[in-house]
């Protein structure tokens, strides 16, 4: 089992500028992460994860470059399709594409402009069309929300297939993700999470008559030093009473490794580790991480 280590900057990172953001993608390659991701959220500070990557893109030559996660209701399948194929194309096959439905937040699903009940079916749709753009020539499709007649798209990802992750934990983002992906990365789980959620995906996929890698089981995973934030807190609260947030949230780089090797022992291998507080110096964090968790690479 392959197992990989990649970083991520929050929804509400203030390291969106040329000044900030470029000498961190510079830290983490060398230091030897896997990956970057980089979050999407319009009303946030985060930086469109697209424009991000393509940055990154051009100043790296190894790390692979993930989103986390892009939403599709709101989005032209077809101009994304083009979009994502082109950074892969350009990255030298490095591209990463983790997709999903959204923030639950009403606010942003305005800012889409796709009302709640539309969403699954836009994202289901879409999907579906735009794995046959990044490999069909003379695409045709009439569906309730798109219509394409004629589309050949070039040019064509770099990796064939381009394997798109999905993540949710809820029961029906677990039989999507059985459904239509290739692998799940979900955010702010449990370790039980993971080995009871993992058998409903392939067993849909299975149903679908798909398969999904065994290797393509990750998990997003927040992190602080020093206690879980109190808007954090009190979101999972909400969602998830019956857990310490400390559950969830490892605090402390000691408690982000055992969460990491727990993961890995129900059958987990590619995570992306997330920081909820921004730290002063992204030299300093991101070496004690590297120092933390590095090792586990294989």
């Amino acid at each position: 089992m392959r197992i990989r280590i990649g970083f991520g900057l929050g929804t509400r990172t203030l390291t969106n500028d040329a000044s900030a953001f470029g000498p961190f993608v510079d830290i983490l390659e060398r230091l030897g992460f896997d990956s970057l991701w980089v979050s999407e959220r319009l009303t946030g500070e985060a930086p469109d994860p697209l424009v991000a990557l393509a940055y990154a893109a051009g100043r790296s030559e190894r790390l692979k470059l993930g989103t986390s996660v892009l939403v599709l209701p709101g989005r032209n399948p077809v101009v994304l399709a083009k979009e994502l194929a082109s950074l892969d194309r350009l990255s030298g096959g490095r591209l990463l594409p983790a997709v999903g439905l959204g923030a639950p937040d009403p606010v942003e699903h305005r800012a889409f402009g796709v009302e709640p009940k539309e969403r699954a079916g836009w994202f289901d749709e879409a999907l579906g069309l735009m794995r046959r753009l990044w490999t069909e020539d003379d695409v045709h499709h009439h569906g309730h929300r798109f219509q394409v007649d004629g589309v050949t798209l070039l040019p064509r990802p770099v990796q064939d297939p381009l394997e798109v992750w999905l993540g949710g934990s809820s029961p029906s983002e677990l039989r999507r993700c059985g459904r239509l992906g290739d692998g799940w990365l979900p955010s702010f789980c449990t370790v039980a999470d993971l080995a009871e959620g993992w058998p409903v995906i392939t067993a849909t996929a299975d149903q679908h008559g798909r398969a999904i890698d065994p290797e393509h089981l990750g998990a997003l995973v927040a992190y602080t030093h020093t206690r879980v934030p109190e808007a954090v807190a009190a979101v999972l609260a909400r969602r998830r009473p019956e857990l310490d947030p400390a559950d969830v949230v490892p605090v402390g780089l000691g408690a982000l490794r055992g969460r990491l090797e727990a993961m890995v022992a129900v059958g987990a291998s590619k995570f992306v580790v997330v920081p909820l507080d921004e730290p002063p110096d992204w030299d300093d964090e991101l070496g004690s991480v590297a120092d933390a968790l590095l090792s586990l690479q294989s």
